[in-house]
């Protein structure tokens, strides 16, 4: 049970420590740049892991092997 435990919170602790470094740099650039250019509003950091997400799942190339 412990073993479960101990691996429970180390992806727990990865997975936020993947969210802070894909997220926080997208956020600072947005708020630095797109106010600015575009006149759009700022956004938070889990708008900005969201659009993170949401880019991932848009943009990802998948490669599938056609014989």
């Amino acid at each position: 049970m412990k073993q479960y435990l101990e691996t429970f919170m180390m992806v727990t602790l990865i997975i936020m420590i993947v969210a802070i470094l894909l997220g926080l740099p997208l956020m600072i650039l947005w708020n630095l740049l797109m106010p600015d250019l575009f006149r759009l509003p700022y956004i938070t950091f889990w708008q900005a892991v969201g659009l993170n997400i949401l880019a991932s799942i848009l943009f990802n190339k998948s490669y599938s092997k056609n014989s």
